[in-house]
């Protein structure tokens, strides 16, 4: 039998992966929401421009098309908005450091204002939506998800919620066409990204 020692460490580990603040992992500066946007910050500069975005797209097996489109609509509708108090740049530049405050509505509220990741509206998710798998969502489930999340004129929100998680099912979803519970988790807090970019390098290494 384990340990209450070993039991508590696992425990941390788990959190620090789900995306819970864990304060020795994350600094006070940095929450999971930076750390999501921080991925396509490609230069690690703290800005990233449309090009960057472009270039991690087509990095986690997104098409040309998509990757365009997708860097066109993230950088055109963050970039001000997380540069307050500036003059709008014709270069869409996105500020990492004011992330949360492009946080749209009409979403699940597993981010909070200060872009902290919220267990509880995660579950949520699950417990509201999840009825053919308790830990995954269907096509129709993800649908059913969007649309019960949509707030009135929120025009902005609904299509950047349709967007994201229409991405995110595109990309992540398994071969039986389910998004498990852990591939959400890991687009909350960034870590994702990373078990992507790593599938897609393993699959043009052996083309």
């Amino acid at each position: 039998m384990a340990s209450s020692s070993s039991l508590s460490s696992d425990t941390k580990q788990q959190e620090s992966v789900g995306g819970i603040e864990d304060k020795k992992q994350n600094p006070v500066h940095e929450n999971v929401l930076q750390k999501h946007a921080a991925f396509f910050d490609v230069n690690k500069d703290g800005v990233i421009y449309p090009w960057e975005t472009f270039q991690a797209m087509r990095e986690i097996g997104s098409g040309v098309l998509l990757s365009t489109a997708a860097a066109a609509f993230i950088n055109v509708a963050l970039s001000q908005t997380t540069r307050p108090g500036k003059f709008p740049s014709p270069l869409f530049p996105i500020e990492v450091k004011n992330i949360k405050l492009g946080k749209h509505g009409s979403d699940t509220g597993a981010y909070d204002s200060e872009g902290r990741f919220v267990e509880s509206k995660f579950e949520e998710i699950f417990m509201k939506h999840a009825h053919t798998h308790p830990n995954a969502l269907t096509h129709d489930e993800l649908d059913e998800l969007i649309k019960a999340n949509r707030e009135p004129k929120d025009l902005t929100g609904r299509i950047g919620s349709f967007v994201e998680w229409k991405i995110l099912y595109t990309l992540a979803k398994d071969k039986n066409g389910l998004l498990p519970k852990e591939t959400i988790r890991g687009v909350y807090d960034g870590s994702l990204f990373e078990v992507l970019r790593n599938e897609h390098t393993k699959r043009i290494s052996s083309s």
